[in-house]
């Protein structure tokens, strides 16, 4: 998601993102483990070149796996790893992941009997 950020004198203070480029590649490798290196780099709005960087980071860190299946790679996320962010180490990748992708809960209707 990106938004227009706009100081109060309005000044154009340009586009950004909540998330960084690498949070949400893991999002789209957690949803799509075969995604191509292609799909992942329209998905961001970045180049192949970019986001070949990006899973190298990932994966260099220990946050991705990338396994061969025949022609192509698939990606594991190693969900139970820590955050590097020490102020959230007592959270999990893939409890982050799950926090993100999840679809809000649903609120079961009420009838009124009367």
């Amino acid at each position: 998601m990106s938004f227009r950020c706009r100081r109060y004198v309005g000044v154009d203070m340009g586009e950004w993102s909540f998330l960084t480029n690498h949070a949400r590649a893991m999002l789209f490798i957690a949803h799509d483990p075969g995604a191509r290196l292609r799909d992942l780099a329209a998905a961001l709005g970045v180049t192949e070149r970019t986001a070949y960087g990006i899973v190298t980071d990932l994966s260099d860190a220990g946050y991705v796996v990338k396994e061969k299946d025949g022609r192509r790679n698939r990606y594991q996320i190693q969900g139970h790893l820590p955050l590097r962010d020490p102020v959230g180490r007592e959270r999990t990748i893939g409890e982050v992941l799950d926090l993100l992708s999840e679809s809000p809960p649903r609120r079961a209707s009420r009838r009124h009997r009367g």
